[in-house]
């Protein structure tokens, strides 16, 4: 059982991480190019394929122009 709500906790946080791209406009290839990373870094992690870290998160939120805080709020109101 807590599997199954970890495993829905993480959808929903990398859906988030789409959505937050998205609401600022950018591509993946856009958001990998200003954290001077390969496209392929963005899609790994929106897919779940790759985990990031809270250091990563903190700089992708930066380039997003969210702040984590902000993030990790957007993240528990969606969880509710």
């Amino acid at each position: 059982m807590a599997r199954q709500t970890q495993g829905g906790a993480r959808q929903r946080f990398l859906a988030l991480l789409r959505r937050v791209r998205m609401d600022a406009g950018l591509r993946q290839a856009d958001l990998a190019r200003k954290l001077r990373q390969p496209q392929s870094f963005v899609s790994k992690y929106e897919s779940g394929e790759r985990r990031i870290d809270v250091l990563e998160l903190r700089e992708i939120c930066r380039v997003l122009g969210v702040s984590l805080t902000e993030f990790v709020r957007r993240m528990e109101n969606d969880s509710d």
